[in-house]
Parts: structure tokens; C-alpha cells; sequence
């Protein structure tokens, strides 16, 4: 397994981390030893990165990765994650500490090393009715509150879902106060990472591991394998969840996975043995990403992963024939 530095946290992370989310769905509704283990597995493999969040379950992931990682008497990475809701802003100092204090208590743990606002960032202000948190919220009241968490040694490190307005996104990270960022970065949607032609579809996150980059913020990538649709099947495991929303990509997962289906020339080619081993080791090629996020349904899914993670990042060649297959999804 390859390591990579966490940004400025000084954290050696796994290249392949161990996600604990709805989309894959085994921490939620695998079966408790399934879930262990998986956990096992992973740890064996190397991985040493395990994010969760309380939106996962309704806190069922939370209770379900710590009840595996004290069964297995682990020591690993864990990162978790809030939401500030529009009825808390008033009181957002008071909302992140509440978060956490429950997200330790289902975790069975005094302290977590990763604790990432969940919202999306919006624009200037406190943020629409949307969901979002603005610009200013997070960076005048998240941040501070976050900070002081820090200072009483409940949680180490702490970042954002890089998801909302691209223009916020910049901002934020611009402003060099956070560890680290999640970033949704893949195949049908690489603008984190690199131009995309006019007419592209999807957001343009405009670069945003850039910004990343210049401020030694951490990227853990998400979505790499958008919920699934990079397989170029419509199929769903039984235990992932029934239907998902695509997050910056098509309108819907089956326009998702008729785009994927367009870039199988990577496989017929020789690039990759298959578009999820494409996608899963694409990311892999930016110096930006610290780790790539995947969520499973079963332990196949996981050995399959570390598989083709080991093959390393993408040959230039691979690059090259992308670049001519994303030109076509943005009509150029």
C-alpha cells in the first residue's frame, strides 16, 4: 500500500481509504461480522483511513466503526464529519461541539483525529435555506469553534466536504485555515484537477486541488467512482443503496453511466483492465491527493480496490486518450 502525507497535518495516510457511507453500504447494513471483517481485511491490506459521519446511518456507521475497530483492538486514522443546520446558526459554536461530543460517544472514542463540516460552502453571508453554510460563516464561526476543539484535544485535525459554489470553495481554501478538504474528483468530473473543454457537463470546480495544493491542504478525493456509475452498469449491490443522487456530474445516475460507458475505450485499448480500475487509479496521478475514499458492499469490492490501486496511477498515455474523451463529452 502507498502512503501519502495528509497536507500539513504531517499524517502518513493510505492511498486507499476505507469509506463507511450509505452509497457502499456494508458499515450501515452488512451484517456485524461482515463488518469486522471488512475492517480486518482493510487493515491488512494497509489501509489506515476510515471516514464516517453521523448523516451515515443516522449514526448507525459511527457505532458500527467503532464497535470493529475496539473488537479489533486497531489503532487507526479516523476521520468524522457535522452538519451546522439553518435553526443552529445562531448558536454554531454550540451545534459543532454538540456534533462531535455525540459522534464520540457512538464512536467509543475520547478523540478523532479528522472532524469535517458537512455542509456545502455557499456565498458570502451565513448561507440560503439550501443547507449551505456561507463563505463568512465558515471561516468566522466554523473555523473558530473547530479551533477550539483542537485546543481541547478532541479532535486533531479538521476540514470541509469541498462540495457548493466553486467561487466559495476557492475562498475558503484561500483563506489557509484548514487542514484539509474533500474533494470530488473522477472521471466523469475531473475539474478539480484539470481544464475542462467549454460545454463540459458537470460543475467546474476550477482546479480546486490547486488551491489545495498551495495552502498544503490535504485532499481526500470522494465520488471517485461516482456511487457506482464508473462501472458502466446501472446494477446495484444489495447491500449499497437502492439509488443514489449524482453529486456534480449528470442530472441523473443513468446519464452517469451512459457517460462512463463512453469512456470504455480505456479498457478496449489496453489502458486499464476495466473502468473501475480505471477511475479508482486516475486520482492517484495528482500530487495533491492524499488519499482516495471508496465505500463498499462487500469484501470483494475492497480486495478488487486494493488491487488495482497497486498498479499505481494512470500512464500518460491513458492521460492522453482522457483528454480526447472529455473533449467529446464537452462537444469540442
Amino acid at each position: 500500500m502507498e502512503y501519502r502525507t495528509l497536507g500539513k497535518t504531517g499524517l502518513r495516510v493510505s492511498a486507499l481509504g476505507f469509506g463507511c457511507g450509505n452509497v457502499g453500504g456494508l458499515m450501515i447494513r452488512g451484517a456485524p461480522a461482515e463488518r469486522e471483517r471488512a475492517v480486518a481485511r482493510a487493515i491488512e491490506l494497509g489501509i489506515n483511513y476510515f471516514d464516517t459521519a453521523p448523516a451515515y446511518g443516522d449514526g448507525v456507521s459511527e457505532r458500527h466503526l467503532g464497535q470493529a475497530l475496539r473488537a479489533l483492538g486497531a489503532s487507526v486514522v479516523v476521520g468524522t464529519k457535522f452538519r451546522v443546520e439553518p435553526h443552529e446558526r445562531t448558536d454554531v459554536a454550540g451545534a459543532v461541539t454538540r456534533s462531535l461530543e455525540a459522534s464520540l460517544g457512538r464512536l467509543g472514542m475520547e478523540r478523532v483525529d479528522l472532524f469535517q463540516l458537512h455542509n456545502p460552502i455557499g456565498g458570502p453571508g451565513r448561507g440560503g435555506s439550501g443547507g449551505e453554510t456561507g463563505t463568512d460563516t465558515t471561516l468566522e464561526a466554523i473555523v473558530p469553534a473547530l479551533e477550539r476543539l483542537r485546543q481541547q484535544g478532541k479532535v486533531r485535525f479538521y476540514g470541509i466536504t469541498a462540495l457548493g459554489d466553486t467561487a466559495a470553495l476557492h475562498r475558503v481554501l484561500d483563506a489557509g485555515r484548514l487542514d484539509t478538504a474533500q474533494v470530488c474528483y473522477n472521471l466523469l468530473n475531473p475539474s478539480a484537477g484539470v481544464a475542462v473543454p467549454a460545454g463540459f457537463p458537470g460543475q467546474d470546480f476550477g482546479r480546486l486541488l490547486d488551491r489545495a495544493r498551495g495552502q498544503r491542504v490535504g485532499v481526500i478525493v470522494i465520488r471517485v467512482l461516482a456511487a457506482g456509475a464508473l462501472s458502466g452498469s446501472p446494477a446495484r449491490h444489495p447491500v449499497a443503496v437502492p439509488s443514489v443522487e449524482p453529486i456534480a456530474s449528470g442530472p441523473d445516475y443513468a446519464t452517469d453511466v451512459a457517460r462512463a460507458r463512453g469512456l470504455e475505450p480505456l479498457v478496449r485499448e489496453g489502458h486499464a483492465a476495466s473502468l473501475v480500475e480505471a477511475a479508482l487509479r486516475f486520482p492517484l496521478g495528482s500530487d495533491a491527493v492524499s488519499t482516495v475514499m471508496l465505500g463498499y458492499s462487500d469484501l470483494a469490492q475492497l480486495e478488487g480496490a486494493a488491487a488495482a490501486m497497486a498498479k499505481g496511477p494512470l500512464p500518460p498515455a491513458a492521460l492522453e486518450r482522457l483528454g480526447a474523451l472529455w473533449r467529446g463529452l464537452g462537444g469540442g
